[in-house]
């Protein structure tokens, strides 16, 4: 069977669940577990003979039941029917307890094809592939193709943890990752980030023996609150040869942002959630749901407040090793509002090199509303100057225009940008605006010109909106109708933050 068949195969079967009620992220849950059963059971045998062991079935109070089976994929393949739908259950169940990687694949796992025979339709087409054989490349791209429809089906919000691929990649390849050094992302979702810079430095480096142990086991450390997101984290990265399957989990189920672990990297990739505030849901004794918003008091933040992604980028700051490096993709607010925003933007651009912005277009987003930035910068010991000297902005939102099904983001598209970032040596760099090109998408302003700036604001535009002049040449309509939807979204998002601000000022 080739390549593309067996990605055909898989993704038409989840087709078929979705209309038995089955989502895209439920059935990638299931395709989670049953994948890890059945390499697990192929690493057991010739020529790998690895003795992975797996438990016996438990009880629901996690005693093991006596005369009971083991909970492997061995045994499930070889069930039936109701019984077939009985032992899954109780698997994993028995899984869910382990330690390592194993228990964290498994934390919370539940059945959601409850029909037996759909259940065993999906135990078959995996159980007829050797898995452990095939190439990281076709087993992460069939993953990768169903977390990125996961992401495309907006009722399960999963487009939250998906950010586009090339907008990863891009990043990336701006940073120019380099072996034997660690990598973090405090909000790793299904490890994106973690996959591209695997890919880069695999393609751009010769590894040695030590190097090719240490990108398996020791560069990624992350952090994925969510459980189901991060046991499709986990797996993708197995699927792609990274981590062991015994081994243990190096995405912790932690916030990240309640405190400093002591832990420093060389590299920061991520794109924190969406979602402006922090808050924490509880039951009051009246038995309703109520939300109270969350500020960490962390020492070496240099702000407290409950804006998320504000503390985030204290969080990425704290957590980079001198002369390490971050990429970071932020919404609009980071780079305007005032208060805290505006202490932690002056406190960025003294303490590290804050040297490149990279201002997106809407529409890349499975998400609505979100206008976002990509900051890069260098983490710098204490001076009393300030360490960014100048900031160099490309402009790819003006007079751009992507949706993310119909005209979606590529690669290409953000060529010209990685080239004018020159990544090899960022000091040489030459402006593409000019009196004479008033077009140019990249133009540098020094530290003095944003510091004179209201509030420190680094919301900065210079091109001209052809929309607003050229009605000739208006995009698509239905481009034209999702960037309305995009700025209503974000306006409204604005709204929000003004009157947060004003709400923690009366605090």
């Amino acid at each position: 069977m080739t390549d593309s068949t067996i990605i055909s195969k898989i993704w038409n079967l989840a087709s078929v669940l979705r209309d038995d009620g089955v989502g895209y992220g439920d059935y990638l849950e299931q395709i989670t577990y049953l994948l890890f059963l059945k390499m697990a059971d192929e690493l057991n045998k010739p020529p790998y003979n690895k003795g992975l062991e797996f438990p016996k079935l438990k009880d629901v109070e996690g005693n093991e039941v006596e005369d009971a089976e083991v909970a492997n994929w061995e045994t499930l393949s070889s069930k039936r029917g109701a019984e077939l739908e009985s032992f899954y259950v109780q698997l994993l169940r028995t899984l869910s307890t382990e330690k390592g990687t194993l228990g964290q694949i498994f934390t919370k796992s539940q059945n959601k094809i409850q029909d037996p025979a759909k259940l065993l339709k999906v135990i078959n087409l995996i159980d007829k592939e050797d898995w452990s054989m095939m190439g990281a490349d076709i087993k992460g791209k069939i993953y990768e193709g169903l977390l990125e429809k996961n992401a495309e089906d907006t009722k399960s919000g999963a487009g939250q943890y998906f950010t586009p691929r090339a907008l990863i990649r891009t990043m990336v390849a701006c940073v120019q990752p380099k072996p034997l050094k660690t990598i973090s992302d405090p909000a790793c979702g299904t490890g994106g980030f973690f996959l591209a810079a695997y890919d880069w430095i695999v393609e751009n480096h010769s590894l040695d023996r030590e190097e090719k142990e240490f990108i398996k086991n020791k560069t990624f450390y992350g952090n994925e609150i969510v459980a189901n997101t991060r046991r499709m984290c986990l797996m993708n990265m197995y699927l792609h040869n990274i981590g062991e399957i015994d081994g243990e989990s190096f995405i912790s189920p932690n916030d990240a942002l309640v405190s400093d672990d002591g832990t420093r990297y060389d590299y920061v990739l991520a794109n924190p959630p969406f979602g402006k505030k922090s808050t924490m849901t509880s039951t009051n004794e009246q038995g309703d749901v109520e939300k109270e918003d969350l500020s960490y008091n962390r020492q070496d933040f240099w702000e407290t407040t409950s804006n998320k992604q504000l503390n985030f980028l204290q969080h990425i700051k704290t957590q980079l090793k001198i002369n390490g490096e971050a990429a970071v993709v932020l919404p609009d607010n980071v780079l305007f509002e005032g208060g805290a925003g505006e202490e932690v933007r002056k406190q960025l651009l003294k303490t590290t090199n804050l040297h490149t912005i990279l201002r997106l277009p809407t529409g890349i987003f499975y998400a609505q509303g979100v206008k976002a930035n990509v900051l890069f910068f260098t983490n710098k010991p204490a001076s009393k100057e300030a360490w960014t000297k100048e900031i160099w902005f490309y402009d790819y939102r003006t007079n751009v225009h992507h949706t993310p099904k119909k005209s979606p983001m590529r690669e290409e598209h953000l060529k010209e940008f990685v080239e004018l970032y020159n990544g090899k040596n960022i000091a040489k760099r030459e402006e593409t605006w000019s009196e004479d090109n008033q077009d140019g998408r990249w133009k540098k302003y020094t530290y003095d010109e944003v510091i004179a700036r209201d509030k420190t604001s680094l919301d900065i535009f210079w091109l001209r909106d052809k929309s607003l002049t050229d009605l000739e040449n208006l995009p698509d309509p239905d481009i034209l109708a999702n960037e309305i939807m995009e700025n209503l979204e974000s306006g409204l998002n604005s709204f929000r933050s003004i009157v947060d601000v004003i709400q923690e000022d009366k605090k």
